[in-house]
């Protein structure tokens, strides 16, 4: 018989142990604890979506290209369907979460999102859902809970989608009555159904937009805007090295053609971060100021210059104190708002925001409105925009403005914002995400925006 085998030397040795790595969490694992951070910080700790996701020691930080897209995916969802989800999961819970139950709402909302809403395996979204939760010293006490509640949730899922009016449900009500008074409860509901789906990506060219609409294979909307599927780095679209182009939303990019003719002209553009509009005045010819409050996010805007070879003039300054010692022939107010315009790309806004917001940052535009008339010379024009459909920050701010300071009216004409007489609405400027509609949604919509334009007396 042969006996069992010899043992070299070497398998008597003990090899040094060095600290243990933790396991590498499966595939989608780490997205979902992304987004469920996300979610948290939104909701809980009432911060900015944007800020979470490029916060450089956040959750999305370390992130593997695919599994940030996933999470950026299941925020995405989690935060437009909120009220859908929140009612989705209300009708299994007899009560409302206890406090001491950690990010538990945020697990169970993600999961949600994904059961309701994304082609994930509904085994899937609840096993990783009662992991997180056991992960948690607070939620830990709840992931029976988690499970039933997720497991009862994904076998009436389409009964529940069934039952539910998702126009009501996502709107802030708060919202909702604003825009069922300032544009009927029709208009209103098709806006709060644009804001179910992902805005597009818009792209202004720095020279030539049917160029480069042929070079991305885009759409090339009638206001000179190249508009693609949402997806994708953009760092790695043709033409982005090179400074071709810029991201902007295209209604974002209708006040600046509202000033004209700028080339040669002295232009200053307050507010200007995050520089889109400094952007399209440079590749105009004009001189232009970008004056913003914030240095470091004029960086972005000195980084998108030098990429793009445009020249422009960056102030950080409050623009309630800047004082060149100059006039301007023409100037550019993209005011600071509440941004409810912005809810398709910005699904938080809809959750952050509150009416004291809108009648707080009413009197800062108000402020800013007699400012920016102080920068012009006699016949100056003044183009006042916001990225808000509160008629507060927009149509009653123009009124104001009229009544209150040395201006005339320049109504807006169709033939200067590519032939679209439908958002020449009073003489302003008034887009809505539900304008420009599309056979396919993801293509469709703009951004809210209001811009009035003034001549200086």
């Amino acid at each position: 018989m042969n006996g069992p085998a010899a043992r070299g030397p070497a398998s008597n040795r003990q090899r040094p142990r060095g600290p243990r790595r933790p396991p590498k969490p499966a595939p989608g694992v780490a997205a979902r604890i992304a987004a469920v951070a996300a979610l948290h910080a939104v909701t809980a700790d009432h911060r900015p979506a944007d800020t979470v996701l490029d916060d450089p020691s956040g959750p999305f930080a370390t992130l593997e290209p695919r599994e940030r897209a996933l999470a950026r995916a299941i925020l995405g969802i989690a935060l437009r369907r909120h009220g859908q989800i929140r009612d989705a999961l209300g009708r299994f819970l007899d009560k409302a979460l206890p406090k001491k139950s950690g990010p538990l709402g945020s697990i169970l909302e993600v999961a949600a999102a994904q059961i309701l809403f994304m082609d994930v395996a509904d085994h899937a979204a609840v096993s990783i859902a009662v992991d997180l939760a056991s992960q948690d010293r607070d939620a830990q006490h709840f992931k029976g809970l988690a499970n039933a509640v997720l497991r009862r949730l994904a076998e009436a899922r389409d009964a529940i989608l069934a039952d539910q009016d998702e126009a009501v449900l996502n709107a802030p009500r708060w919202l909702a009555a604003n825009w069922a008074k300032a544009y009927g409860a029709e208009t209103a509901r098709a806006i709060a159904l644009a804001r179910l789906e992902e805005a597009p990506l818009d792209l202004s060219a720095r020279d030539d937009p049917a160029a480069l609409a042929e070079r991305l294979g885009g759409l090339l909307l009638p206001t000179g805007t190249v508009r693609l599927m949402p997806g994708g780095a953009i760092d790695a679209l043709d033409g982005f090295a090179e400074g071709a182009f810029w991201v902007q939303d295209a209604a974002a990019a209708l006040p600046a053609l509202l000033l004209g003719d700028v080339a040669g002209k002295a232009v200053a553009d307050l507010c200007a971060a995050p520089g889109g509009k400094t952007l399209q005045l440079a590749a105009a010819g004009a001189l232009v100021t970008a004056v913003d409050h914030s240095a470091e996010r004029l960086k972005r805007v000195e980084q998108n210059l030098a990429r793009t070879g445009l020249e422009a003039r960056l102030v950080a300054a409050d623009a309630l104190a800047f004082d060149p010692g100059e006039l301007y022939d023409a100037v550019l107010l993209d005011a600071p708002c509440s941004a409810t315009g912005t809810i398709r790309r910005h699904p938080d806004v809809a959750l952050l925001k509150r009416p004291a917001d809108v009648a707080s940052l009413a009197e800062l535009q108000k402020k800013l409105l007699a400012r920016a008339v102080s920068l012009l010379r006699p016949g100056g024009v003044l183009v006042y925009s916001t990225c808000s459909l509160e008629r507060e920050e927009g149509e009653a701010q123009a009124a104001w403005a009229l009544g209150t300071l040395p201006l005339s009216p320049i109504p807006v004409q169709p033939t200067e914002i590519g032939g679209l007489s439908a958002l020449c609405r009073g003489g302003f400027l008034r887009s809505l995400p539900s304008d420009l509609p599309s056979d396919e949604p993801r293509l469709s919509g703009l951004d809210g925006f209001f811009a009035a334009r003034f001549v200086k007396n």
